[in-house]
């Protein structure tokens, strides 16, 4: 199928293809970006491949295309996506394996020394009395352990001289990891970071028994505002709104872009009352300025979130513990927008 669309896409019927995927794009309110745009390409190619059927099922129940969603489409369907994260899944199998190699490459050197030395211990206690052939044998031990560690040293060598081509690779593995986990418009964590750094947390939680804290914000009237000014304008919005939340979103917490306009932080370690402070700063940060349109230098107005959030309760799932932050977030948008909710306010009020 990847190669059909890549035969339409060099012939004569290629722009009217890429029109019908954006006209169906924009149909069903799907940004035009560019994993959404291959995504549709095949959708409007042909609705009977499974990724075709896929997003056909989707439209049908009416459901709305998200970020999310494009990206585990892409992971299913796309063989780009999927070599991209058998890449990543080989690579590091592989920095494991030599990490694995190394270590017994030394352990074998330092067993052979310290062998090495017992039997020249062995061999300056022989004295005259000893046996001929004890001698010989202490002898023949010897020799066999030099040599082999001459061929461990000639082995050492050898990865010394890899040494620097295994950290190159691995330097770009992580490079490759990195560009994998990060949101292309605004440098904070993708939502396959987001999920990873989640767990992670959620783990660490209860081995520690610390406090964990969610919070997803969310950019309020962004449609009204994307239609009005533009797409272009609209990433400004969200690279400036994300800008505000990756200044709290320094490790040990994590900021991701979660799709769209909304945005998750990850706070480790904080109760919901510290978490509160620190996301009612960006809320104000994010309010405070009057934005303007870079290529005309037009006033846009005043930009705001709304927020929510839930500290995580003892033995809470991961799905569990985002459906409250969500509804803390439905929660403040249904009151006013421009204000934070907690999830057991919502809780106590029900």
């Amino acid at each position: 199928m990847a190669a059909d669309i890549e035969v339409q896409l060099r012939g004569p019927k290629a722009y009217a293809l890429a029109r019908r995927a954006m006209e169906a794009m924009e149909a069903h309110n799907v940004w035009p970006t560019p994993l959404n745009f291959e995504l549709w390409l095949h959708y409007a190619a042909d609705k009977d491949t499974p990724l075709g059927k896929a997003i056909a099922g989707k439209v049908d129940k009416g459901e709305a295309f998200t970020d999310a969603m494009g990206e585990a489409l892409a992971a299913e369907h796309l063989p780009s996506a999927k070599l991209n994260g058998e890449l990543l899944t080989a690579g590091d199998a592989l920095s494991k394996e030599l990490d694995t190699v190394s270590k017994a490459i030394e352990s074998a050197r330092e067993s052979s020394e310290a062998y090495g030395e017992q039997l020249a211990t062995a061999s300056q206690s022989l004295d005259a009395s000893t046996p001929p052939a004890v001698k010989a044998m202490v002898d023949n031990l010897t020799s066999a352990t030099q040599r082999v560690q001459r061929e461990n040293q000639a082995l050492e060598d050898r990865l010394a001289d890899t040494t620097a081509e295994v950290a190159r690779l691995r330097k770009h593995l992580e490079a490759v990891r990195r560009e994998a986990m990060t949101d292309g418009l605004t440098n904070l964590a993708n939502r396959k970071a987001f999920d990873e750094a989640l767990e992670r947390a959620l783990q660490a939680a209860d081995a520690g028994g610390e406090p964990l804290t969610l919070a997803v914000l969310d950019i309020d009237h962004f449609k009204v505002f994307n239609d009005t000014w533009g797409h272009q304008t609209g990433d400004q919005v969200i690279r400036y709104v994300a800008g505000v939340i990756a200044r709290s979103g320094a490790e040990p917490r994590t900021a991701a872009r979660y799709g769209g306009e909304e945005f998750a932080l990850i706070l480790p370690g904080e109760d919901v009352g510290a978490a509160l402070t620190i996301l009612e700063k960006i809320r104000e940060e994010v309010g405070s300025r009057v934005l303007k349109r870079r290529s005309t230098n037009q006033d846009l107005g005043m930009v705001t979130v709304s927020v929510g959030l839930a500290e995580r309760l003892p033995g809470e799932p991961q799905g569990s513990l985002i459906e409250r932050a969500d509804a803390a977030l439905y929660a403040s948008k249904r009151g006013g927008r421009n204000r934070t909710t907690r999830a057991e306010m919502i809780s106590a009020a029900a």
